[in-house]
């Protein structure tokens, strides 16, 4: 969606809808800031990965590896 869309929409709402509008954009933005505890560790740690240069696993990579952790268990998942 574009800018000039989403002015579009917006043009049409009357001052309370928009007040919800902007209030939601808000919940979002503090959502994504705060998150719990163990997500922000989580994307830290992610980021030191990605800053050190090592290249993430892709979803299948990670599948292989935590059952290779598991001793095989859930290979026949993969």
């Amino acid at each position: 969606m574009t800018t000039e869309q989403l002015l579009y929409k917006w043009q049409d709402l009357n001052t309370d809808e928009q007040s919800k509008v902007l209030a939601f954009i808000d919940s979002l933005k503090h959502q994504k800031q705060s998150g719990s505890k163990l997500g922000q560790k989580l994307r830290k740690i992610r980021q030191e990965i990605i800053d050190s240069g090592i290249p993430l696993l892709t979803a299948e990579e990670a599948d292989k590896e935590k059952a290779e952790r598991r001793g095989g268990y859930g290979e026949d998942l993969i």
